[in-house]
């Protein structure tokens, strides 16, 4: 098992160096969803919610965590982010949406954490336009799904 990083030899966090890992392409999806009663599933999916349109409005909460990650977790690089796709699928099985972010740089580090902030981002977005009508909505499932460039190579998830 690898050693965990975000500390040094004392055991106290600390920002990991990446100054001398070469810039690589590197790419993150994760993905997530948010369960809800079919009523609620029905209100996102027939535009009827009173906030506006859930889907698109946390699309742009998904792109806008991404970009704001080393702002909200302590030790993520800031990262010149250079693509955030995210992509919110009603799944009427469920009933609710489905969630997933990609993320892409050329740099030293990984994007991983932006995805997965991406997708818990545009998660709480649903749950914050929808929550009048259903508190009862899960968040759950939220993983990286794949991860790709810089020496680690490539992980998928099964």
């Amino acid at each position: 098992m690898a050693e965990l990083t975000h500390f040094d030899a004392k055991g106290d966090a600390h920002m990991v160096d990446v100054s001398d890992k070469e810039h690589t392409s590197r790419i993150a999806t994760a993905e997530g969803w948010v369960k809800m009663a079919q009523a609620t599933y029905e209100i996102i999916t027939e535009g009827r919610a009173k906030k506006g349109d859930v889907i698109s409005v946390a699309r742009l909460a998904g792109i806008m965590g991404a970009k704001k990650t080393p702002d909200l977790i302590p030790l993520c690089h800031p990262l010149p982010i250079t693509k955030v796709a995210v992509e919110l699928t009603p799944d009427a099985d469920l009933p609710g949406i489905r969630i997933t972010a990609t993320v892409k740089t050329t740099g030293q580090t990984g994007v991983e954490m932006e995805a997965l902030t991406a997708v818990s981002t545009a998660a709480l977005t649903v749950y914050d336009m929808a929550k009048a009508v259903d508190k009862a909505m899960e968040i759950g499932g939220v993983r990286v799904t794949l991860k790709d460039g810089g020496k680690s190579g490539r992980y998928e998830a099964k």
